[in-house]
């Protein structure tokens, strides 16, 4: 029936060996991974991802390794955006950076949410001051058929990238990273960023089965993007639709959780956990935790505790200390702080972590210090 979504993929499965405790359902990875044999199965982050509660709360922030820290402007001098996310060497030192500086509990792996479509011979490219720009727009049926596969091989760098990171992170877990569907297939049809979306709106409504067989061809190629990761070593991922909180939770329904539940069961025999982060996206929640999610990203909007609520007290959350605070001076910081810890606690396990980004003119002071307060509590 036209409209109607593909069902989600069914991933393959291989067996694996080896020592260490990766969690119920990790068959799918190989014995030389951190989560089978050892060294992150028990690391803070991926305990509290599962629900549990460490000793101390875990804390890392989206957007850490980035234009706030002098040591990654330094590596990027002359480098362009999504030419550093492809430089396996370059893309390593960047996501480890965050880890010698802020001593967080979880580094996530330098790139960008549009490096798939790059990889998938989509002509994009990062405009300063602007953000990523599509060259030729995907508006019809026709464009859509007209989308290349995407090379497994293509994969290479971004591998190369995780698995040189985490032989230098010991017993600190890679989080992988991916732009949902949603999001991906905007960029694809407004040509670049957009606060209203309209145009990828009135494809969804004009043109239901031209959408879904969008949403559907980066859904396939975000999976490969995040099984490629996880193969790699990375011991958790998020996926992440900077432009879910524009929609409805009709709109969502219908035409998105599909498409992310396509990924996120496409890594489900890898067992690693899974985030589920969107920006506005507090009307979203349980939708998004349906999809297949296994931690909810809440951003700087929701209270912790009413987020933990409206998901039936069942789902570990991520967040949500609000990014302007880090502006605020260091007591109004902790206070703030402090109440984000309070309000987590509802939750079966808490990340602690921003509600959106750093800041690029983020004192990087300030978040080494927040990393040791939140240690601290």
């Amino acid at each position: 029936m036209p409209g109607t979504p593909p069902p989600p993929l069914s991933a393959p499965v291989t067996a694996a060996t080896g020592g260490g405790d990766a969690g119920p359902d990790a068959g799918g990875l190989p014995a030389t991974h951190p989560l089978v044999d050892g060294r992150t199965a028990s690391a803070p982050l991926v305990r509290a991802m599962r629900g549990d509660r460490p000793s101390t709360p875990p804390v890392w922030f989206m957007r850490q390794a980035g234009r706030s820290l002098p040591e990654y402007r330094a590596v990027r001098a002359g480098v362009a955006m999504l030419d550093s996310c492809l430089r396996p060497e370059l893309a390593s030192e960047i996501t480890l950076q965050p880890i010698r500086r802020h001593g967080v509990d979880g580094a996530v792996l330098f790139s960008d949410i549009v490096v798939p479509l790059k990889l998938a011979g989509i002509d994009v490219d990062i405009v300063p001051g602007t953000g990523p720009v599509v060259a030729a727009p995907v508006r019809t049926a026709a464009d859509v058929a007209s989308l290349p596969d995407l090379d497994p091989a293509a994969l290479a760098p971004v591998e190369q990238a995780a698995a040189l990171t985490v032989e230098q992170l010991g017993g600190v877990p890679l989080i992988g990273f991916a732009g949902a569907p949603f999001t991906l297939a905007s960029y694809l049809v407004e040509g670049g960023p957009s606060r209203e979306h309209l145009r990828t709106k009135a494809l969804m409504h004009a043109d239901p089965e031209t959408w879904h067989a969008l949403a559907s061809w980066v859904a396939d190629i975000t999976l490969a993007f995040l099984r490629g990761q996880i193969l790699a070593g990375a011991s958790a991922v998020q996926l992440f639709d900077s432009w879910a909180g524009g929609l409805s939770l009709a709109d969502y329904t219908e035409f998105v959780a599909p498409h992310s539940a396509r990924v996120l069961a496409g890594v489900a025999d890898l067992g690693v956990p899974r985030v589920h982060f969107g920006v506005g996206t507090s009307e979203l929640l349980v939708a998004m935790r349906d999809t297949g999610a296994d931690v909810i990203g809440v951003d700087h909007r929701l209270p912790l505790d009413e987020a933990n609520r409206r998901l039936g007290g069942t789902t570990p959350l991520q967040g949500n200390i609000d990014p302007a605070l880090l502006f605020a001076g260091q007591d109004a910081l902790e206070r703030h702080t402090r109440r984000v810890l309070e309000a987590g606690r509802a939750a079966p396990g808490h990340v602690v972590n921003l509600g959106h980004g750093v800041p690029p003119d983020t004192d990087p002071d300030v978040l080494t210090r927040l990393v040791e307060f939140v240690h601290q509590q």
